[in-house]
């Protein structure tokens, strides 16, 4: 039994329909869940170590000690967690020391105007076990107390936030340890925000995505079924019917059909002609997108020119300088690239050196670049802590950062006369220094947070002391992480290997042999980020009458 092309219509966007409605439903929610809880999970981590990486280790000890609430830095530490708390949205803010079976809280944030109860307040001192707080219908709940406490044995926090669904709510639980000068665990921060109503929103989420898609979807296909009999279905069964009455005459002579529906099946009555004027409406389109793409590749040409027209490009950079040698490069993924570096004389005795990685690439990117390079240079001025240029300039960016982007960046500052360098780190790579007549070796550093990511974030500069013959080598993400065909990074072990090699070079032959060994490495995989390295030697001290 044949079927008519309408029933089938409707059958097939019944079936459709109702694919269609658990499938959007069900994506929604799960693309919201996975979006919601990873967002959550990387503030709780985020927010959890760099609080713990704020607090000051001696302090941290005193509170610790026999009658340390009495000690003048803990009214100072308890209003710093009060404003953490209030400041982040927390739920439960805590520096807490775990032992075997339980918790030891020295100081528990509380937050009335948050509508935190003063009398559920953890009081200084006490032992909370974990049989009190996991939840007794659920001895997984138990075991992640305990994968707390193994993960403090060994000087460690968690990756990861913690879920738990006990007497204390449905929360993300971030730990992360308060290490002495020694890396020994002294304490851990707890970080924990309620997702109680995170959960909620999700379930109404998922029900109320069915009940739109399945009237969104209902309506929409009694209107195409009416537009399909109307559009389709008639005008077809139309043409099925002069096609059969000329099969049946056997007359093709001055046989016409005109059809006025506005679409293919109208094309279909004199599709040659269509077909042409569609042929030729395609090439002349084809010569303007041509002629479009080459107009915009010029652009890019010359944003690319003028990009590195703004990074230090002649070498040798300060011929008249005898003290030090330095050279740069960058090698864009795209047209434009995001990296930058730059070096200047602060004043006569200082050279500043600075290596930064914008996120993205492309054009926002460079954009991006040439904002950050100007406010770091601009900033950074004779006898200025690199922390409070670093925290000037980030809250500067933070202002006109609409595209979410932040940036990792590395600035040091070389004191030419008695060797002292002096360097700031925002999330960027640790450089490698080599001292005279021995090897390169990566100098590890504690990054701070990276640039535009949160206003009013504090850095701290470091100092070290350069000997003459030293060199300091630094460079950008898209060096270690090269890929090769088989998917393996390029990484800091081939980075330090190549470099010992050419240890004995002087800094402009240094960065083409790192370039010609990363290149070697990848072969012909298309590169995805950008490039960028800086070597500087220190060759001479300068006298201090030389001004």
């Amino acid at each position: 039994m044949k079927i008519k092309l309408l029933p089938k219509f409707i059958l097939s966007l019944g079936i459709i329909g109702v694919l269609l409605t658990i499938a959007i439903s069900l994506f929604s929610y799960r693309s919201s869940r996975s979006y919601l809880e990873d967002l959550y999970a990387q503030r709780v981590m985020t927010n959890s170590n760099s609080i713990a990486d704020m607090l000051s280790v001696q302090d941290v000890e005193k509170i610790l000690a026999e009658g340390g609430d009495q000690t003048e830095e803990y009214p100072e530490m308890v209003a710093l967690f009060n404003k953490l708390k209030k400041d982040g949205d927390v739920t439960y803010l805590s520096l807490v020391v775990p032992d075997e079976d339980s918790v030891h809280f020295y100081i528990d944030a509380m937050v009335e105007e948050m509508g935190d109860d003063p009398a559920n307040q953890i009081a200084y001192g006490s032992d909370i076990l974990y049989t009190d707080a996991a939840n007794p219908n659920d001895p997984a709940d138990m075991e992640k107390y305990i994968t707390i406490w193994n993960q403090y044995q060994q000087n460690k926090g968690v990756d990861r936030p913690l879920v738990t669904d006990n007497s204390y709510g449905y929360n993300y639980t971030g730990i992360s340890v308060i290490l002495d000068g020694e890396g020994k665990a002294i304490a851990e921060i707890q970080y924990i925000l309620d997702m109680k109503d995170v959960r909620n929103y999700l379930n109404s989420f998922l029900i109320n995505m069915f009940l739109i898609s399945f009237c969104i979807i209902a309506v929409t296909m009694a209107a195409y079924i009416v537009f399909v009999r109307k559009t389709i279905t008639t005008p077809i069964s139309k043409l099925a019917d002069f096609t059969q009455e000329i099969t049946k005459s056997g007359k093709f002579e001055d046989q016409r059909i005109t059809m006025k529906t506005g679409d293919e099946i109208e094309a279909l009555s004199d599709s040659f002609n269509f077909m042409m004027e569609e042929l030729e409406n395609y090439i002349a389109n084809l010569s303007k997108v041509t002629a479009e793409k080459e107009r915009i590749g010029t652009e890019l040409d010359i944003a690319r020119n003028i990009q590195a027209s703004m990074l230090p490009c002649i070498f040798p950079a300060f011929p008249d300088r005898k003290e030090f040698d330095i050279y740069a490069t960058m090698t864009p993924a795209k047209e434009v690239g995001g990296d930058f570096y730059d070096f200047f004389m602060v004043d006569e005795t200082h050279l500043a050196i600075v290596m930064a990685d914008v996120s993205g690439k492309g054009v926002p990117a460079a954009l991006f670049m040439v904002i950050g390079k100007t406010l770091i240079k601009d900033h950074t001025t004779p006898g200025r802590d690199l922390g409070e240029v670093f925290s000037t300039v980030n809250n500067l960016l933070c202002e006109a950062n609409s595209e979410g982007l932040f940036i990792t960046a590395f600035e040091g500052v070389l004191d030419l006369v008695t060797g002292e360098f002096c360097f700031v780190n925002a999330g960027h790579e640790m450089p490698f220094i080599c001292k005279a007549g021995g090897s390169f070796e990566a100098y590890k550093i504690r990054p701070g947070f990276v640039l535009a990511g949160f206003e009013d974030m504090n850095y701290k500069a470091g100092c070290m002391t350069l000997d003459v013959g030293d060199m300091i080598f630094q460079y950008t993400d898209g060096v270690t992480e090269a890929t090769n065909a088989e998917n393996q990074l390029y990484g800091m072990e081939r980075l330090e290997q190549v470099l010992n090699r050419v240890k004995d070079k002087v800094p402009s032959e240094i960065l083409p042999e790192v370039k010609k060994d990363i290149d070697i490495f990848v072969g012909e995989t298309p590169q995805f980020d950008d490039i960028t390295m800086l070597c500087v030697e220190y060759k001479a001290k300068m006298e201090r009458a030389c001004l």
